[in-house]
């Protein structure tokens, strides 16, 4: 049965010059080296080598052999390489997938931080509130909030989320600032979907959970736009409560029924399979899960 090692051997006799030379080499008695390259030349069926007592030459066969052998050794020496390098230093590029409102508070910083950690890493970063098909995309992971769908891919929870209602002080100021749940039905409402009319939140507060008809002027299934419309005064949102978080402090944003969030969803990242995932991407994955969930969870 043909032994790979066989040929590692062989080439490493050409290199030395001789038996005695590959086997400090080696490591492994002479003996152990000539009976390995003795066998090797039984398979191929060919002599490979000509020995004499004062000298070891190539033959013909054996020339086209080594040179044509020792270039597979090489690339599989310079893939055995990278991968160790791999393993302690991430390299390459990685393809990431997240909500466009997810992106800005909780992954940016994590990106940032990967960078730095890891300098020959590139990320690219795509921010979409569509679901995409990770393999057909080439992503190799995605943040998602809400529900899972069923799928294959790998899914591991970072933590929980939820929204809360924000409108602009130049809105409130013109239309007054709702006190309860019910009081919702008299404003607009920025509505993340794909339609404006007959729409429907649902609340956790004080007395439990309780759901509203909203409707208003504006909607749009990507949350970028609905924090634009909200900031522009079009209406109360509900909104990333990282992102109205930080509106709020800016001045631009102002939280109306505080008493009240939406219901909380789980906060994933996905990839396609946890079977040979790169180093590359378990290093982002390890680094975002740590800085994101203490986040998320302490939010």
């Amino acid at each position: 049965m043909f032994d790979f090692n066989d040929v590692v051997v062989f080439a490493r006799v050409v290199e030395a010059g001789s038996f005695t030379a590959a086997a400090r080499l080696l490591a492994m008695p002479k003996t152990t080296v000539s009976r390995r390259v003795a066998a090797l030349e039984r398979e191929v069926g060919v002599r490979l080598l000509q020995r004499t007592t004062r000298s070891l030459s190539m033959t013909d066969a054996g020339r086209l052999y080594y040179e044509q052998s020792s270039q597979a050794l090489r690339t599989i020496e310079q893939a055995n390489l990278r991968l160790a390098e791999a393993r302690t230093e991430p390299s390459g590029t990685i393809r990431i997938s997240a909500p466009v409102g997810f992106a800005g508070h909780f992954l940016i910083s994590a990106v940032v931080d990967f960078l730095a950690t890891y300098p020959k890493t590139r990320v690219e970063l795509r921010l979409t509130d569509d679901k995409l098909n990770l393999v057909e995309d080439g992503i190799d992971l995605a943040f998602r909030t809400g529900v899972l769908e069923d799928s294959t891919l790998i899914a591991r929870k970072l933590g929980a989320t939820h929204r809360l209602l924000c409108a602009s002080p130049d809105y409130l100021a013109r239309q007054g600032t709702p006190g309860t749940p019910s009081d919702l039905a008299q404003h607009d409402c920025v509505i993340a979907g794909a339609s404006a009319v007959g729409a429907h939140w649902t609340l956790d507060g004080p007395s439990g959970q309780q759901t509203v008809t909203v409707a208003g002027r504006f909607a749009a299934n990507e949350m970028q736009a609905v924090v634009a419309a909200a900031i522009a005064g079009y209406g109360i949102a509900q909104l990333p409560h990282g992102v109205a978080e930080a509106l709020i402090g800016e001045g631009r944003l102002r939280r109306v029924l505080e008493d009240y969030t939406t219901p909380a969803g789980g906060l994933y990242v996905l990839y396609p399979s946890s079977r040979h995932l790169s180093p590359l991407v378990k290093a982002f994955i390890d680094l975002a899960t740590e800085r994101i969930s203490k986040r998320v969870n302490t939010a």
